[in-house]
């Protein structure tokens, strides 16, 4: 990586003049004609200036989710080591706080926050009169005041079951999990299973005998479910299945291989997420890509927005995701 010291020798120049121009000192008096040297010298040993960001102090990281949580959703820990990556990059002083402590235990100083989880009405008031600088990832609980990035989910829903109706299937199913509701503390159907049945009710090929859900996004959940509906269904059983997650597709996965039903000559699985396992499962997983190194980012830089440019607007971003192709469908 080329220095100062060698576009100074490039260009014929000194190392202070060299400093100086390339740092944009408004004081240093020199020709333009030495100026535009100086940015072609710079320009051909591909000098890259070091950029140093200012120190954000007292951002809360809100990671409203229990240990068992993470350990049964993939998702959610790579999510939080994103975000705890993405925040040291951009020099983000982070406080992670769960939600075994509760909201209260959130201190009134701080500058902004950044939180993953299902958030109650009480809660969310309690961060309003506290800081509206702040980010939600992977769900808009308060569009009102604060920013959010997530999956979208409700375009991923859409293109799994136009994938599946292009291949000649009709007879589709609907293998999920369910939305916590703090505020209610009741399951509720997840955003997934409601675009699901939307759509394929408006396709006329809706049939509720196709769709099973429980609490939890786990590859135990995934098996249940999975035996359940063959159990139910025996030879009925769809031909094709969106799944709401990875670990919930590995799971009916290993209940198919058990009950020995072809995969994907006589059921089609398509999962969400596209996690490290889902190459390797037998057969290997089709799944959606969710970026979640994007989201990440995005969640930081929405903050920092925020928090130095004093944005007021609200944003919420919605993040795209490719369908990765591979031995679970045909």
């Amino acid at each position: 990586m080329a220095t100062i010291k060698d576009v100074a020798k490039k260009s014929g120049f000194s190392i202070a003049t060299v400093s100086r121009v390339l740092n944009n000192d408004a004081n240093l008096s020199v020709t333009e004609e030495t100026r535009e040297k100086i940015y072609e010298a710079a320009d051909e040993l591909n000098y890259r200036k070091k950029v140093v960001q200012p120190l954000i102090k007292n951002i809360a990281f809100l990671y409203w989710l229990t240990d068992k949580e993470e350990l049964e959703d993939v998702y959610f820990k790579t999510m939080r080591e994103e975000v705890e990556k993405w925040a040291e990059k951009y020099n983000i002083d982070l406080t992670t706080y769960k939600i075994s402590g509760g909201i209260k235990q959130i201190p009134t100083d701080i500058e902004g926050f950044i939180a993953i989880g299902g958030f109650s009405d009480e809660e969310l008031n309690y961060l309003r009169s506290i800081t509206l600088s702040g980010v939600f990832i992977d769900s808009t609980p308060d569009p009102d005041h604060y920013d959010s990035v997530r999956p979208d989910l409700i375009h991923i829903t859409v293109k799994a079951i136009d994938y599946f109706l292009s291949k000649g299937h009709t007879e589709i199913g609907f293998i999920g999990g369910t939305y916590h509701d703090p505020n209610t503390d009741t399951e509720q159907m997840d955003i997934r299973e409601r675009k699901f049945r939307r759509y394929m009710e408006e396709k006329g090929l809706l049939k509720e005998e196709y769709i099973f859900r429980n609490r939890g996004f786990s590859v135990e959940n995934g098996y249940h479910l999975m035996k359940k509906a063959i159990l139910k269904l025996d030879d009925r059983l769809p031909t094709a299945f969106f799944i709401a997650s990875d670990p919930i597709a590995v799971g009916c996965l290993q209940a198919l291989n058990e009950h020995r039903i072809a995969i994907p000559n006589r059921v089609s699985i398509i999962g969400i997420n596209n996690i490290s396992v889902a190459k390797y499962v037998s057969p290997p997983l089709t799944t959606f890509h969710i970026d979640i190194h994007e989201i990440s980012k995005n969640a930081v830089e929405l903050l920092l927005e925020r928090i130095n440019d004093n944005r007021k607007i609200v944003k919420t971003l919605h993040i795209g995701a490719k369908l990765i192709e591979r031995k679970s469908t045909n």
